[in-house]
């Protein structure tokens, strides 16, 4: 059932309302705004063919498409400036060797006794499994300091995830390493101060702060054992012969020629941000104690060098016909809120723009997205979107519109940045299909 705007097509069966979106590796990690599984599944299998070799995700997270892709014979190549997201997509889509998993499954339990004889023990008390190397013996694990870290954990919380990760990084061999690094960065985040139900970073109350008292190694050996059945389940069904790569490139600035210059991308699904992280999605914020953590620097302005981020150091302008009476509606009431939708518009435009050209002739690209509201004006990112792909070469085939029964998104936002008032987040997504024809 059409809405006739622009090709908007209602469709229930994109819903996916009773699917399981954590199959497979998509079960690692936690993640805001997550493309579900089965639409990734369902865009790559309608929109590729025999002839399809490569898939390109622009904004990959999680690698969700990535390992779709993966799943139905194709290689992947995906983009995200996030650290975090990349370690997760790394994981997600690495088939790694799982009988060495295995072995240190059957010492886990081991390691966590062992923390409590930290200061009385020798190496070889631990499993032939473990390597040691010299002078990175159990003892010698560091506490790590950075800003506030003493304001979002515990004492007890820290020496224990710091016993975590000197494990992780020197006891675990380099090939399977990430797979307990994204264990790690969850259980970081459940063992922290933080009200996980938010995307930026709230402390819980007072009051739940006397009862809380989170146990990390038990949260990491959860994340183990729910992710390594994951990882079995995509060992039965995977093709070895793909594979994904992951990159820390801004598409917004280029694409690099080595990567794609003797490569042209056969199909695109990806599902960008809705706007710069400051005013919707705080994926910096949702991320910053595991990279912290992880040791990524200036982890505390990871959103500030996302898409429309630092919007005041942006220059140009950008006008949309599909979105003109809108935008002029913003500025008209709060000039500054205009310029942070602007400076995410010149990013997402310049983004499509370097894209455009590495896309083959009749191949398909498709974006999800939603239409998020500033001001409570609604902004209709799927137009604009269509707007700046037609400018480039492409033609509009569809826009699905389908209802978000499970995807992972803030309940309600803040549109007027008043203290109280509030309105509903997106309800909708919007799948747009565009195709190449020059």
């Amino acid at each position: 059932m059409s809405n006739n705007i622009k090709n908007r097509i209602i469709e229930k069966s994109w819903n996916f309302e009773s699917s399981n979106t954590k199959e497979y590796t998509h079960c690692y990690h936690n993640y805001p705004a997550m493309m579900i599984p089965q639409v990734a599944r369902r865009l790559v299998k309608e929109y590729s063919n025999n002839k399809t070799r490569l898939l390109f995700d622009p904004y990959c997270g999680t690698g969700t498409s990535l390992l779709e892709a993966n799943i139905k014979g194709i290689n992947a190549i995906g983009t995200d400036l996030n650290p975090l997201a990349r370690l997760i997509a790394t994981a997600k889509t690495k088939l790694f060797d799982i009988e060495k998993i295995k072995k240190y499954l059957t010492e886990i339990d081991s390691l966590f006794l062992l923390y409590n004889h930290i200061n009385n023990f020798s190496d070889d008390l631990f499993s032939s499994h473990l390597i040691h190397e010299e002078n990175h013996s159990i003892a010698d694990f560091k506490v790590p300091h950075f800003r506030n870290i003493n304001f979002w954990f515990s004492p007890e919380v820290i020496n224990k995830l710091a016993y975590l990760k000197h494990i992780i990084q020197h006891h675990i061999e380099n090939d399977i390493r990430d797979f307990f690094l994204v264990c790690f960065s969850e259980t970081v985040r459940e063992s922290s101060f933080t009200r996980n139900g938010e995307f930026k970073l709230f402390k819980i109350s007072a009051e739940k702060l006397k009862t809380f008292n989170p146990e990390p190694f038990e949260i990491f050996k959860s994340k183990i054992f729910r992710n390594f059945k994951g990882l079995e389940e995509l060992l039965k069904i995977s093709n070895g012969n793909v594979k994904s790569n992951i990159y820390g490139f801004n598409t917004s600035d280029k694409m690099p020629d080595e990567l794609f210059s003797s490569t042209e991308i056969d199909l695109i699904v990806t599902s960008p941000p809705y706007g710069d992280s400051k005013t919707t999605v705080a994926y910096g914020q949702f991320s910053r104690l595991s990279n912290q953590w992880l040791d990524i620097k200036n982890a505390n302005q990871i959103d500030n060098i996302l898409m429309g981020g630092n919007g005041s150091y942006r220059k140009g302008y950008v006008n949309f016909d599909s979105a003109k009476k809108e935008l002029m509606k913003i500025n008209e009431i709060d000039s500054c809120r205009f310029n942070d939708v602007q400076s995410f518009l010149i990013d997402y435009h310049n983004s499509i723009k370097n894209i455009a050209p590495f896309v083959k002739k009749n191949s398909h690209v498709c974006y999800v997205l939603g239409n998020r509201t500033v001001k409570n004006i609604n902004i209709p990112l799927d137009l604009i979107t269509v707007e700046i792909f037609s400018n480039y070469g492409f033609k509009h085939i569809n826009t699905f519109v389908r209802d978000i029964p499970n995807k992972r998104m803030p309940k309600a936002n803040s549109p007027t940045n008043e203290t109280g008032i509030t309105s509903p987040t997106m309800n909708n997504e919007y799948i747009v299909i565009m195709q190449k024809i020059n």
